[in-house]
């Protein structure tokens, strides 16, 4: 597959610009997907985070008022 304009060609086929635009867009696609994944997981770490120290804040009131 060939996704560049040879010096004698003046313009592109149909299906080299149907190519360039697919991959353009497959690419496009997967970025947005891997970033969609990191900011899942940047939520998801924050929500464990934010749950264990709750967790453990409760846990030093209960100890606070036995003592």
């Amino acid at each position: 597959m060939q996704l560049y304009l040879v010096p004698g060609d003046s313009m592109p086929t149909a299906k080299q610009l149907a190519d360039i635009g697919y991959k353009t867009f497959s690419t496009s696609m997967m970025l947005l997907t891997v970033y969609g994944g990191y900011l899942c997981s940047v939520r998801a770490y924050h929500y464990f985070q934010r749950r264990s120290s709750q967790r453990q804040a409760a846990e030093e009131q209960k100890t606070s008022r036995v003592l």
